[in-house]
């Protein structure tokens, strides 16, 4: 990096100028697969894209597998959207508008989305993307709800700054990286009752935790992965892919706050603070239920 670069956060660098365009440019000239996300209709879409060219201030993006449908959907021009791929030694993300769309060469992609080029693109080290456990000591508890959760009378919207609903449930944070997280959801209350929450694979929801004590708390959303039943018949794992991050400078202020605490927990857990064993419950599930929720 040159002096077009700087450092956002711990682990988060933003790449400006020359820097930036030269990523644009071997990732276009390597077809680098890519997800866009972007929001619709109060509800966020995610969609695998390959940027097929760069010409001037405009980012060209055809998709990937999108045959059975022109293009993803409510898309259209001037519709806000997030851009993330794998290069090199990290992940990277920008936000920018959709300009216009037009027809492809290519009948498969279902259309080109032609993008503003980003004139700045934030970049995550790798390693962020690993899942780190919370240490033992720390006991995070989580609350998240339905996406469709109602407000006063009005479905919640997701954009910035989110808004939590009245009605929610809670569980406990069991892993985290800066792509996703696991957490545990007790089927049983303290009181014996049991829940019998509508959770279900592909579903979104938003979360809120405090990640250290009298820290601010953290606030994004997610989509559920996977769903499996702890050992002892009292809980679920949700596995939780973290999404919209990248679609706007909001996210990626969240985003540079997940990869500090990413970091801070690993470190924790190298100073010997977490006696927890591999053997335990959360071990036995962990990397079935995370197994998706890698850098993609």
């Amino acid at each position: 990096m040159n002096e077009n670069s700087r450092y956002a956060g711990a682990q988060l660098a933003i790449l400006y100028g020359a820097d930036c365009q030269k990523i644009l440019q071997n990732v276009v000239a390597k077809r680098t697969p890519a997800i866009m996300s972007y929001l619709s209709r109060g509800k966020w879409h995610v969609a695998k894209v390959q940027l097929t060219a760069l010409c001037e201030d405009k980012l060209s993006a055809e998709g990937v597998g999108w045959m059975k449908r022109p293009r993803p959907i409510n898309i259209q021009a001037g519709q806000p959207v997030g851009i993330s791929f794998k290069h090199g030694y990290g992940k990277f993300v920008f936000d920018t508008t959709v300009a216009a769309l037009e027809p492809s060469s290519d009948p498969s992609s279902g259309g080109t989305i032609i993008l503003v080029a980003p004139d700045r693109v934030g970049v995550v080290q790798r390693r962020s993307y690993f899942r780190v456990s919370v240490p033992e000591p720390l006991k995070v508890n989580v609350v998240f709800w339905h996406r469709r959760s109602k407000l006063q009378g009005k479905d919640v919207m997701w954009s910035w700054p989110l808004i939590e609903p009245q009605q929610y449930f809670q569980g406990r944070l069991v892993d985290i990286s800066a792509g996703g997280a696991q957490v545990k959801f007790p089927l049983q209350t303290d009181n014996g009752k049991l829940e019998t929450p509508d959770f279900r694979k592909g579903q979104f929801i938003g979360l809120r935790f405090t990640p250290m004590p009298y820290e601010t708390p953290l606030m994004f959303s997610a989509q559920i992965r996977n769903i499996l039943p702890a050992a002892d018949q009292k809980g679920i794992f949700l596995g939780l892919q973290i999404v919209g991050l990248e679609a706007s400078p909001e996210g990626r202020q969240v985003l540079s706050k997940l990869v500090d605490i990413v970091e801070r927990y690993h470190q924790i857990n190298q100073s010997g603070h977490n006696c927890r064993s591999g053997t335990s419950e959360v071990a036995a599930t962990s990397s079935a239920a995370v197994s998706a929720l890698e850098i993609r």
